[in-house]
This record gives structure tokens, C-alpha cells and sequence, in this order.
């Protein structure tokens, strides 16, 4: 949701800085954008902005909050692995879809690739999460996660027409998502900080390089600093998480995140 102002009768000089953004290259400007040649006889109507003017005087004007009651429900003891099923199982009853967690697993795109050790233990070949869930979900045996295209494509087979893939959005587009009334599954870490145990392997040639830290949960809530989640593995409802770190996270795992509208 977004304002823009109408610039009339004044010369506006931006001055260019550098931002850093969580996530973001901080040697990165804005350049300077001076608004030539208004004089004092333009109207409203005569004068109008450039597509670059346009973008610097836009004002966010995201909502200061919004809550969401989402049911909670708990991935363990069934899928030790499923927080992305279960983070859906939520959405999806909250859309009105009645359905349990394991009925969504069924349905899941899977990567069957068997996971391949050193004798020390690392990881030399696997699945590729962007391709379906990589291991058993069940976590019988050695499971990991699947990404938001396979989530996408699992969540169509419920929401055929109303899925929609945010992923790559700027977080208060995902953020007004949720004060239209939609929750969002955001891909962060176990603690919602920076992921710090990564590992690579190698799939059909591809080196996938991942956090195995990684982990699912709904966006529920904000306010001006947190955000509100439920989380599928700590059995946490509306759980308050300081908005800018868990942002940090967010950015890490490529800014992930899957809903409805």
C-alpha cells in the first residue's frame, strides 16, 4: 500500500546514501534524482513525474499491525521433518481446507535421491529440495526439507486457483499478505537467526548448497517490531520474534515464501 505524492511548484533534490539493508550489498546508492524545469506556471495536471521520480517520492505505508488466528498444529511425533507440510496443513485450514498433516505428506513431491556419506559423516550426494522433498519426512530415515516450488505445486492440488508464490517479494509485501487476512509460510532457521551450519552435495552434476538449520513456520502477526509466528516444531502459538533478525533469516534462506489469495 503505497501514496504517492504529487510534486508541484517545488525542486526536490533526493541526496543519495548508502543503505544497509539486512542482506544487502552496503556499498550500494541511491543516486541523486533533481526534479528540473518545474516553474511556477505548471499545474497538477501538466506536470508529470517521471517513472524515477515516481519511485523515490513513494512513501510505504504498511500497516502498523495485524494479528491472524491460525490454527496451531504440531509436526512431531509424526513427521520429525515436516515442518513444511505442517506449516501448510495451518494455512490450508485457515483457507477453509479441511485436512490433516499426514494427508498433505502424502501428497508432497518427493526427490528419492539417497543420501550418500564420507566415513566422516558429510554429506557427498543428495536430493535437491527445489525439485520435491529430499529424504523421509517421517525421519525414520535421514530427511532435510523441500523449498517453495514443490510447496507451491503441493498446495495447488488444495488451492488450485488461489496459490500464489511470494517468493523474492520485499518482506512488507509479505507483510501486507498477512493484514489481507492471509497467513504466510516464510522459510527462516531453527532460532530465526542467520543460518550457521551450512553443507553442500551433489545432485545429477548440480552442487546444492543449503543450511541444514533451515526451518518452515506461518506467518501470522506484526507489529512495529516483531513478528508473530506459529511454529510447527516448538508447538508455539503467535510466537513473538524481533522483526529485523528474523528478517536477516528470511533473506538468507532467499526470501522464500508460499500463500494463497
Amino acid at each position: 500500500m503505497r501514496v504517492l505524492i504529487n510534486v508541484c511548484f517545488v525542486i526536490v533534490l533526493l541526496s543519495a546514501c548508502a543503505r544497509n539493508e539486512e542482506g544487502s550489498n552496503s556499498n550500494s546508492q541511491e543516486q541523486p534524482v533533481e526534479f528540473n524545469k518545474i516553474t511556477s506556471n505548471l499545474t497538477d495536471e501538466e506536470y508529470k513525474p517521471t517513472k524515477e521520480e515516481k519511485k523515490e517520492i513513494e512513501i510505504d505505508e504498511t500497516d502498523k499491525e495485524a494479528m491472524l488466528e491460525v490454527p496451531l498444529i504440531k509436526q512431531n511425533p509424526e513427521l520429525k521433518y515436516g515442518c513444511e507440510v505442517t506449516s501448510l496443513t495451518m494455512v490450508l485450514n485457515h483457507a477453509g481446507v479441511s485436512v490433516d498433516k499426514m494427508e498433505v505428506a502424502k501428497k508432497m513431491p518427493k526427490d528419492d535421491d539417497q543420501v550418500k556419506k564420507t566415513k566422516q559423516g558429510d554429506i557427498i550426494e543428495w536430493g535437491n529440495p527445489d525439485e520435491g522433498f529430499v529424504g523421509d519426512v517421517t525421519g525414520k530415515k535421514p530427511g532435510y526439507a523441500m523449498f517453495d516450488k514443490p510447496m507451491e505445486t503441493l498446495m495447488k492440488q488444495f488451492l488450485p486457483n488461489n496459490t500464489v508464490n511470494l517468493t523474492g517479494k520485499d518482506f512488507n509485501d509479505i507483510l501486507n499478505h498477512v493484514s489481507d487476512g492471509k497467513p504466510v509460510i516464510v522459510w527462516t532457521t531453527g532460532d530465526y537467526k542467520l543460518p550457521d551450519r551450512w553443507e553442500s552435495w551433489r545432485h545429477n552434476g548440480e552442487k546444492i548448497t543449503t543450511p541444514l538449520d533451515l526451518h518452515a513456520v506461518v506467518l501470522v502477526g506484526y507489529d512495529q517490531n516483531n513478528v508473530y509466528i506459529n511454529d510447527p516444531l516448538s508447538g508455539k502459538k503467535g510466537a513473538k520474534v524481533e522483526k529485523d533478525t528474523f528478517i536477516e533469516s528470511w533473506k538468507a534462506l532467499k526470501r522464500r515464501a508460499v500463500s494463497y489469495e
